[in-house]
């Protein structure tokens, strides 16, 4: 019982400040690479209290619901957002010898399942607010996400072929180096859709603020704002953890099997510099464009990387 208590705290504990840390860090290389001023500058030295600049300004604006609004439905949407994120977290393993929040059989299948229902915090966000535009905002959010969930789970899956398991620990306890190459086309694939799950630049059109008016939250204020706000720098931590243990060995490395959590730790946060390297490097696709990477891009890739990964375990077996 201790134990299991033990785990849950960790996990909590995860879910509340690597996802800050990394906020955090995206105001700076932004503020690098963009030549951006402000966020350098808040507090001192090196801008350290950015962070919590933002955290005061939406906690003391106001919390607005509309008139029209299904105020359940409206306050519960940011919520069911962001908890799909925790439960996944849970299944992800950080280290060997059971280092991991609860170690599930079929991890990969309740991590992809789990990440699916996010779509729908944003459906009733859109339709909760009473709002035309929300609601366009909210549909278009969905469209988006349901068609990048497929190229995603083909990705997954080839991994889960050559492992010849669906359980996470037992993908990474599987993982051989020359997996790198022959698994390139998955990763990308699988990681370019988790962008796009999270509507990062440049697959942010269903909340770009020159198209829509920042989508299906444009009646959102204050902390129901930065909840939306923060379960996507959770998605960030999530996609980039999965992509480390999926494609990357996760605690695989130099490092002794005892301190392979660390190895973990760097390789996901590397990822998520990539995310936002990619935020400040690509410009936004149109929502045409966007839909059709999906479509006639991806989906064949991920089907030739699961040929190719039948090909090479027939070989090998």
């Amino acid at each position: 019982m201790f134990d299991t208590v033990l785990r849950c705290v960790a996990t909590l504990v995860v879910f509340l400040t690597l996802p800050l840390v990394i906020g955090q860090t995206e105001h700076k290389v932004m503020a690098h690479m963009q030549g951006r001023l402000g966020p350098m500058y808040a507090g001192g030295f090196h801008g350290w209290a950015q962070l919590i600049a933002d955290g005061v300004k939406f906690a003391q604006k106001e919390d607005i619901v509309p008139a029209g609004a299904d105020r359940r439905i409206f306050q519960l949407a940011p919520a069911v957002s962001l908890l799909p994120y925790l439960f996944v977290l849970l299944a992800i393993p950080v280290g060997p010898d059971g280092f991991v929040g609860q170690a599930i059989d079929a991890g990969l299948f309740f991590v992809l399942a789990v990440l699916g229902v996010g779509v729908i915090g944003k459906l009733m966000a859109g339709w909760a607010s009473a709002n035309k535009f929300s609601l366009l905002g909210g549909l278009r959010t969905a469209a988006q996400l349901m068609s990048y969930e497929l190229p995603m789970v083909l990705a997954a899956a080839s991994v889960a072929m050559a492992a010849g398991t669906l359980s996470l620990p037992g993908i990474v306890d599987a993982w051989e180096w020359y997996w790198i190459p022959w698994q390139v086309i998955g990763a990308f694939v699988f990681f370019t859709a988790g962008l796009a799950e999270l509507q990062r630049p440049p697959f942010d059109m269903p909340v770009a603020d020159s198209e829509i008016i920042f989508g299906a939250y444009t009646e959102y204020t204050g902390l129901r704002f930065a909840l939306f706000l923060l379960s996507e720098y959770v998605g960030i931590l999530v996609v980039s953890a999965l992509t480390a243990v999926l494609f990357l060995g996760g605690w695989h490395g130099p490092l002794p099997d005892q301190l392979g959590w660390l190895w973990t730790l760097l390789k996901t946060f590397a990822l998520a510099f990539v995310v936002i390297w990619l935020r400040v490097t690509y410009p936004r696709l149109r929502e045409d464009q966007l839909m059709r990477f999906a479509w006639t891009a991806l989906i064949p890739l991920a089907l030739v990387q699961l040929a190719l990964t039948g090909i090479i375990k027939v070989a090998i077996s």
